[in-house]
């Protein structure tokens, strides 16, 4: 029998659907990705060694959704993880998100006193401050330190990120990252933080495994036979590609991952250390960190971002400017001219940067909303 739904795109967005709409609607779902496996830019698995690894970047699962957590529990027992990350600043590691201290790591005794006691004061303890926030500040001290903090922490490491300057981009972008005036040196702060215990790809694996759903591999949407008999479809790619960028390209930021086995037990002290001003790549990342792995040897990441190629390269970050956006919406009005015929959701269907738990939610509302 003929499945009912084509999904296109097995990542989170699309596994959440294709499971909900086969155990909870009990229809048949055929879920197509053109990559050789399920789960996205999440997917994991054991390099030549043995270590796990996340293939297409470190995946650190966080949310304040009680929703979402019940949600993939169903699926997944968890291994307890707060995320911490270093950034080397002139020689030195220091906290980031930039804290009060990471504040005593660059400032003698006294004068980091001081400017503790201006930043709680002006603005209060436990506040989050966008930096370009910080850079408006009448007092001529705390706009010195936000000048540190800018050409330090944010400035190289935006370009490197971006290939833009934080005033090129969106405020939210910085905005995600603010400086925050509190000892918290977890990266995340939300009540649920934690890994899969097993991975993502064994959670992946029970969330469709349900005798509704085909999965089929290494396949083009545009390949799928007879795509158009099927009675619903979601689509989870980019949305200009659907289109045949007949309205220009969105553009991406991709990465390039270079693996590194190393044969001793540990590298560094934290999951994830920065490095914004004096290398190419962005970060590394030490895997058996978030994994929880034991084991003798160790594997690294270092991550390169590069334009993004269609055909060549992944897109992982939509660029959060204006006229980008301007250009998704045309593409958006082409989308509700079919009627809702097809539905499309997603990081890359909406040009939106979801975190996990955010592809998780905009799923469960489109089943809720436009499926069941």
């Amino acid at each position: 029998m003929r499945a009912k739904w084509l999904i296109v795109g097995a990542g989170f967005t699309g596994c959440t659907l294709a499971e909900r709409i086969a155990t909870q609607l009990d229809e048949r779902v055929l879920l197509v990705d053109r990559r050789p496996q399920v789960g996205g830019n999440a997917f994991d698995c054991a390099d030549e060694y043995g270590v796990l690894v996340h293939r297409y970047g470190p995946h650190i699962f966080h949310t304040n959704s009680r929703k979402v957590w019940n949600y993939l529990s169903q699926f997944t027992s968890w291994r307890p993880y707060e995320h911490k990350v270093l950034g080397v600043i002139d020689g030195r590691c220091i906290p980031l998100p930039f804290n009060l201290n990471s504040l005593e790591t660059i400032y003698p005794a006294a004068a980091a006193c001081r400017l503790t006691e201006k930043l709680t004061t002006h603005y209060g303890l436990n506040s989050k401050v966008p930096i370009l926030n910080l850079l408006d500040s009448a007092e001529c001290e705390t706009r010195e330190l936000a000048k540190y903090i800018y050409d330090k922490v944010f400035y190289n490491y935006t370009v490197k990120q971006w290939g833009l300057t934080p005033e090129q981009l969106d405020p939210s972008v910085t905005g995600r990252v603010p400086v925050r005036l509190n000892r918290d040196d977890r990266y995340f702060e939300d009540a649920y933080q934690a890994m899969p215990a097993h991975g993502y790809s064994a959670m992946f694996a029970r969330m469709l495994d349900c005798p509704n759903i085909e999965v089929a591999l290494n396949t083009e949407f545009r390949n799928v036979e007879c795509s158009s008999k099927y009675e619903k479809t979601i689509f989870t790619g980019p949305i200009d590609e659907y289109f045949g960028y007949a309205l220009g390209e969105l553009p991406y930021r991709s990465l390039r991952f270079e693996f590194e086995n190393l044969d001793q037990p540990a590298f560094q002290a934290v999951g994830t250390v920065n490095y914004p001003n004096d290398e190419m790549f962005t970060r590394i990342t030490e895997q058996k960190h978030i994994t929880g792995q034991a084991h003798a040897r160790t594997t690294i990441v270092r991550e390169y971002p590069q334009r993004h190629v269609p055909g060549q390269n992944e897109p992982y970050y939509p660029i959060p400017r204006e006229q980008n956006r301007a250009r998704y919406e045309l593409y958006e009005q082409e989308a509700k001219a079919l009627n809702g015929s097809i539905i499309f959701a997603g990081r890359l269907a909406d040009y939106r940067y979801y975190n996990m738990d955010q592809a998780v939610a905009r799923a469960l509302k489109v089943f809720e909303v436009n499926v069941a």
